[in-house]
């Protein structure tokens, strides 16, 4: 393993400045793929798994939810807002893309950080993906109750009770059993295998899509050209503010580059993985978005519910309450595969700063047996399932969102800066009409992060100011790129 590191900005090694600076070089980076204190991560996805890996965390409660909150924005246009949302995703997803397929490791854009913009960056970059994969998935998990008591009551006409189905500050609620549940279940798969958590979020992805074809199936029985006319009643101006209300249900198509270090072939498949996941995404998107407007005028979608707004759909153009019944199903898989897929990815990511030195190593003990991270999956099962079960999330949820977008700026300004620090370096995908794609998705994600509210900019920064409070506690005295070049282990 090379034992230098790259240039720092030209402050004396040992300083402060130094240490914050230091970026990882890129090679030795590369040549940890897959090794962990104890074993290996085993190399076994393929181009399709990694895909619907992808696909499996971004289609999820969104697509359920969002069209009661769009549709009233923009009316038989939120197709065109969910297009608009695509392809301000796709700035940067195309970053990601090229990242991924240069640094094919686990620790997604905390290590293209590590590696691009400094030690300090990839820690904030790493601590705000740790807020937000936990407590999204929680938030997630919570959902799944909510829609498997749906499920119940209409297939079998009986609920959960309210003291085992609901966190404390809910009507009547205790503990969310069926939240814990999701999450156990979740981490029994991730313990079993990378292949095998694979095959089940395969089979879950291709489920939930099914229930979608199902929806706009039913849905265009009833389609009536009427409906559609006038097809943008609220301006560009109103598609858009649901391109915006959109936007967040396409995050999760990073997911396949935190499974870096367990693709058979990282430099083809993650770059493949990304851009196919996005495209998939946003055809299932438009096409429910189509098939929903076309059946229920889009004036009724405000007063439906958001949460309600596909199943009144269905509803409405059947009469009959067993289509209804089939969706919640597709609800109570989708969410299941969400779990699986972004609780993969927040183990990966903690692997990833193990190995760095900056969170305990713990975090990167691989059984040889599963070559799984066994306790850093048990640790964040454990956090997850308590937070979900005890924890009223409230807007804390909305707070994570302004996570991700901090993370896919730094992705997006990764590109630009790998590309004058290492111009020579072999690239399985290029980030095409550079540097303005990065350069939009910089834009992008900086603009939709000042429109978010001011209590979202609070728990971000005061999340951050913890994180840098454990930085200077733990993580810069532990850092590998701490120690003097002759003292660094040769493999985690």
């Amino acid at each position: 393993m090379a034992s230098g590191t790259a240039p720092s900005g030209g402050s004396p090694p040992g300083t402060l400045l130094h240490s914050l600076v230091r970026t990882k070089p890129v090679d030795d980076i590369v040549a940890e793929g897959g090794q962990g204190e104890g074993g290996e991560l085993k190399r076994s996805m393929s181009l399709l798994q990694l895909t619907l890996f992808s696909v499996g965390a971004t289609l999820g409660t969104g697509i359920f939810v969002v069209l009661g909150e769009a549709v009233p924005l923009a009316g038989p246009a939120v197709t065109l807002a969910f297009v608009l949302a695509a392809v301000t995703a796709l700035f940067s997803a195309l970053s990601y893309a090229e990242l991924a397929g240069t640094i094919p490791v686990s620790g997604s854009s905390y290590s293209y950080a590590y590696a691009t913009l400094g030690e300090l960056v990839a820690w904030v970059c790493g601590w705000c993906l740790l807020l937000e994969y936990a407590v999204s998935v929680s938030a997630v998990a919570v959902g799944w109750g909510s829609y498997l008591n749906e499920f119940f009551d209409k297939a079998f006409g009986f609920t959960l009770p309210a003291a085992v189905s609901g966190s404390p500050g809910s009507d009547g609620g205790w503990i969310n059993l069926p939240a814990v549940a999701v999450v156990a279940i979740a981490a029994s798969l991730l313990l079993r295998g990378t292949s095998e958590s694979a095959v089940a979020n395969m089979i879950m992805v291709f489920l939930k899509i099914g229930v979608l074809v199902f929806f706009c199936a039913v849905a265009a029985t009833a389609f009536k050209s009427g409906n559609m006319s006038p097809f943008v009643p609220m301006g560009w101006a109103g598609v858009s503010a649901a391109g915006s209300k959109v936007f967040f249900s396409y995050i999760g198509f990073d997911a396949a580059s935190t499974a870096g270090e367990e693709a058979k072939n990282p430099k083809r498949d993650l770059p493949l993985a990304i851009i196919l996941s996005l495209v998939i995404v946003t055809l299932v998107y438009v096409a429910v978005g189509l098939a929903a407007v076309g059946a229920m005028s889009w004036r009724r979608f405000a007063l439906s519910g958001s949460e309600a707004s596909l199943a009144k759909v269905l509803d409405e153009s059947t009469g009959m309450s067993w289509p209804s019944i089939v969706l919640s199903f597709g609800a109570v898989v989708a969410i299941a595969s969400v779990v699986l897929t972004v609780m993969y990815g927040q183990t990966r990511i903690l692997f990833a700063m193990s190995r760095d030195g900056l969170v305990p190593p713990v975090f990167q003990k691989v059984s040889r047996r599963a070559s799984v991270p066994v306790a850093n999956t048990l640790i964040v099962a454990s956090f997850i399932a308590v937070l979900a079960a005890l924890v009223p999330l409230g807007k804390l949820v909305d707070a994570t969102s302004i996570g991700t977008l901090f993370a896919f700026a730094l992705v997006s300004a990764g590109v630009i800066v790998l590309r004058r620090t290492r111009p020579e370096m072999p690239r399985s995908f290029r980030t095409p009409f550079y540097p303005v794609t990065p350069l939009l998705g910089i834009g992008f994600c900086v603009y939709l992060m000042v429109g978010l509210g001011g209590v979202t900019w609070l728990v971000f920064l005061a999340w951050a100011a913890v994180g840098l409070v454990a930085y200077f506690a733990y993580g810069r005295r532990h850092s590998r790129l701490a120690k003097p070049p002759e003292l660094r282990k040769e493999s985690p």
